[in-house]
């Protein structure tokens, strides 16, 4: 195994975050680094505040800005671009979505062996972004599992317990390396790159230590 494990933050609620799985993907395979998946969960709120939409598309409750409204509206339009042109699928989310179960689901899969994470990651990035997929229920998750090939003895408990924590500690420690959006790349030195726009970036420094 390559010793070079980069920590890459990841959400299933974001769609920048769908557009750079299968680039990281790439990364890994062409250079032979380990890739540490890790869940951060996004409070979009916070920044781009909240909406709730019918499936016409009319908003039901808001509390956004007409600033946020055009950084929402860009930010999907531009996803979609680079979507459509890998074929992919990306359609606008009708609420903000609570996706720590999901997030806690990748670290369930993650212990089930990289074959079960890699088909659980691709799934429910694929579903979601496609609006077939609950994140917000336990069950859902558990069928996600399963569909996997995951054993989820254990999982409803891990869920709400020893899940959760385990993901407020990743959060936590992801913001102490300055972790502030997904897709993050975190380098063994401590160095930190947010967006798959900096990949190629990423590629030359690996380049650069296995020719060390």
């Amino acid at each position: 195994m390559n010793p070079f494990v980069i920590k890459v933050y990841s959400d299933y609620k974001s769609p920048y975050a769908y557009l750079a799985k299968d680039l990281a993907y790439n990364l890994e395979r062409e250079t032979g680094v380990t890739l540490d998946w890790l869940p951060y969960t996004l409070n979009i709120p916070s920044y781009l505040g909240s909406a709730t939409v019918n499936a016409q598309g009319e908003v039901l409750e808001q509390s956004r800005n007409a600033h946020q409204w055009r950084r929402v509206k860009y930010s999907y339009m531009d996803c979609r671009r680079e979507a459509n042109m890998r074929g992919l699928t990306i359609r606008g989310t009708q609420k903000i979505w609570d996706s720590r179960l999901a997030n806690i689901g990748l670290l369930f899969a993650k212990g089930q062996g990289s074959e079960v994470f890699r088909r659980y990651h691709d799934r429910v990035f694929e579903q979601f972004w496609r609006r077939e997929l609950d994140i917000e229920q336990p069950g859902v998750i558990e069928q996600v599992l399963r569909q996997c090939g995951a054993e989820v003895t254990g999982l409803e408990s891990y869920l709400h317990g020893e899940g959760r924590a385990q993901l407020a500690s990743i959060q936590e420690e992801a913001e102490s390396a300055g972790v502030f959006g997904v897709t993050s790349f975190l380098l063994p030195d401590g160095d930190l790159y947010w967006g798959r726009e900096h990949l190629p970036r990423i590629r030359e420094l690996i380049q650069t230590s296995l020719n060390s």
